[in-house]
């Protein structure tokens, strides 16, 4: 299901995409097939302007066909705040493991858009807050293990990023044997152990809040 959650006016529970398509089946059961794929790849909705009070998507924009119609389609039924959690690609080389699976974040920095490219497709007044991320994130995003290292030696924490699947065996098995090395000598804990001690990091996690002009 895409992360798009909104909620209709005077609502008390946030409303799915998935809610949303399963009301559209009901009323207008006659999509033409290239409109029924449109809603399934998530560059239309079904609904009508300004339905919402707000909408909401989280770690998906990179994943979308279209994400700038996506993104039209988020402002035109919401007739407030639109807000979108991602990553800045012009943040993600920051973090410590690109000095040790570059191909990794380069991955991820294509596959995230440009925040300005955010920006533009969603119009209004648009602000970029980044997200300090917490030393215990359970999430499973790279960012979330800056200070535990370790759980990167795990295959199954970085199968939860889908951009380890993006890169060969070979290279996730270097990745693995240079890390292993460099925590079992000391040489990770010199170079980034202070992370350790913070409670949070802020990485290129990032909120982009549009309000209408």
């Amino acid at each position: 299901m895409n992360k798009l959650t909104a909620r209709p006016a005077g609502a008390t529970e946030p409303l799915l995409v998935g809610d949303c398509r399963r009301r559209a089946a009901v009323a207008r059961p006659r999509l033409f097939p290239g409109q029924v794929s449109r809603v399934l790849a998530g560059l239309i909705l079904p609904l009508g302007d300004d339905v919402f009070d707000a909408a909401m998507t989280t770690f998906s924009v990179h994943q979308w066909s279209d994400f700038k119609a996506g993104l039209r389609e988020m402002r035109r039924v919401a007739r407030g705040t639109v807000v979108v959690l991602t990553c800045d690609p012009d943040l993600v080389r920051d973090f410590w493991l690109y000095e040790y699976a570059p191909e990794v974040l380069d991955t991820e920095a294509r596959r995230y858009p440009v925040i300005a490219d955010l920006a533009e497709a969603l119009g209004g007044h648009t602000t970029v807050t980044r997200v300090p991320i917490s030393v215990d994130c359970t999430d499973g995003f790279n960012e979330a293990y800056y200070a535990r290292p370790e759980m990167l030696l795990d295959p199954g924490a970085r199968q939860a990023c889908s951009a380890w699947s993006f890169v060969d065996e070979r290279s996730r098995e270097r990745f693995a044997a240079d890390l292993r090395s460099d925590l079992d000598s000391g040489a990770w804990e010199a170079r980034f152990g202070a992370l350790r001690q913070q409670p949070f990091y802020e990485g290129s996690l990032v909120v982009v809040r549009s309000v209408p002009a």
